[in-house]
């Protein structure tokens, strides 16, 4: 068991759930703006409006990222706080403020990973009909030509999108998160699909701005256990993830993945085509662009047995299984099997790009933040993930979520997923006992975690 040399050890944060700073130095309001400000959709009317003031404190946190010894931070873009209107005038601010900090991160030998989408959306571009608007695969890129034109000649690592199937399901299906649409069912796919012609166009000006960059996605989705070893149960976890022809639900990763990588919708498509574009399949030669890591968003799974006629049959979890703060079943076997499988599918190298818990945190007495559970879940959920290196899948490296405590959509300041602890009166941060774990992680590349 260990990681392979040059493994990538960082965090992850996004830009509405830390920086706060929302009306500042011009930036436009996002989806969640305006979500966050409407009574009773929001834990105990909590806001982005200052959330970490990692707007303010950038330099702060980055000291703080060294101490932990990160080598890498994951961060989301705001796209009002560059484009205010989603379109047209750029807002220099903005620009300069992610500037100042892709220099500090890389003068403390930080390296940025760059998402361009973490689900805030100008509030003005919602107004003209968001992702159901085929005009927005067109804003979406045009945005990412001005960011990566200023960012591209210090940023290699670059994500288009952070969980499509989240902000489409729960923004627009559901409506618990932003923008807290429910929308008629077939129009999911339609917004799916402009999505993935924002992946295609957003990779396409990548790659003219930053010829040596490394694209990928922020992907998450239904994950498959197997119940046991056999094979017959290994083949019902993995049909468990991938079979969208009895699952059209927009949960199953390779209903977005597919698209990227083989140019082509997973069996299943014949469903719901009725609803995609006109265009769909001329579309998907936009959509495959050339794809350099996948990155996975991975928290628990499902236990998956074969049934007698080998379908996947899913196992319910026995009374009192273990759950976090946030009520998600402790699954650490999730980290082998869920990245071998999609190493088994699109042969790409596999980067945990979020992982964590929400844990009941405090400030001790002595000052001090001790949050044994999290040591815990993550050492369990790493020694899977190097198993999943033995099994033969090219890791290529880890980002626990988060950085530090934040903003937790519609949960608000409730669930505590950081590394470092933040007082939301005062703002003082304080490294817990998992941030000092982490760091002895990091010196000895895991080789600690056995």
């Amino acid at each position: 068991m260990s990681f392979p040399k040059g493994f990538v050890w960082g965090a992850a944060a996004a830009s509405y759930q830390i920086e706060g700073a929302y009306a500042d130095d011009g930036r436009g309001l996002s989806v969640w703006d305006a979500f966050s400000h409407r009574a009773g959709k929001v834990y105990n009317g909590e806001t982005g409006d200052v959330a970490c003031d990692h707007y303010h404190r950038y330099k702060e946190d980055v000291a703080l990222m060294r101490e932990i010894g990160l080598k890498a931070y994951r961060l989301s873009i705001s796209w009002s706080r560059i484009m205010p209107e989603g379109v047209g005038t750029v807002n220099q601010a903005g620009l300069d403020f992610y500037d100042k900090l892709i220099d500090e991160l890389l003068a403390n030998d930080i390296q940025p990973y760059v998402t361009l989408f973490h689900w805030d959306l100008p509030l003005a571009l919602h107004h003209r009909g968001g992702w159901l608007n085929r005009f927005s695969f067109d804003w979406f890129a045009d945005y990412t030509r001005v960011v990566v034109a200023r960012l591209g000649d210090r940023v290699r690592n670059w994500m288009t999108f952070n969980e499509p199937s989240v902000f489409t399901m729960l923004g627009y299906v559901s409506g618990i998160h932003a923008p807290g649409d429910q929308i008629a069912e077939g129009e999911k796919y339609r917004i799916a699909h402009h999505v993935l012609m924002s992946h295609g166009k957003s990779s396409q000006m990548i790659r003219a701005h930053v010829p040596n960059a490394k694209i990928g996605i922020a992907a998450n989705g239904t994950m498959g256990i197997p119940a046991t070893s056999s094979q017959a149960d290994i083949d019902a976890a993995r049909n468990f993830m991938f079979d969208a022809s009895e699952d059209q639900s927009l949960w199953l990763t390779n209903w977005w993945s597919d698209p990227i990588m083989f140019g082509a919708y997973p069996k299943g498509v014949e469903k719901i085509a009725e609803y995609l574009p006109p265009t769909w399949e001329d579309d998907l030669s936009v959509i495959h662009q050339p794809f350099d890591f996948f990155g996975l968003n991975v928290y628990w799974g499902d236990y998956v047995s074969a049934g007698e006629d080998g379908k996947p049959q899913m196992q319910g979890k026995y009374p009192g299984y273990p759950v976090t703060a946030f009520q998600w079943h402790v699954t650490p076997e999730v980290l082998r099997w869920g990245p071998r499988f999609l190493y088994e599918r699109y042969k790409l190298p596999i980067y945990i790009t979020e992982n964590g818990l929400s844990n009941s945190d405090w400030v001790a007495l002595d000052g001090k933040v001790h949050d044994p559970q999290r040591i815990d879940f993550t050492q369990r959920y790493l020694q899977q993930l190097s198993m999943a290196g033995d099994d033969g899948v090219a890791l290529g490296g880890y980002f626990h979520w988060s950085i530090m405590d934040n903003f937790e959509w519609a949960e608000g300041m409730r669930q505590r997923f950081g590394l470092v602890h933040v007082d939301f009166r005062t703002q003082k941060r304080t490294l817990k006992d998992s941030a000092y774990w982490y760091r002895d992680v990091i010196r000895a590349n895991g080789s600690n975690l056995f």
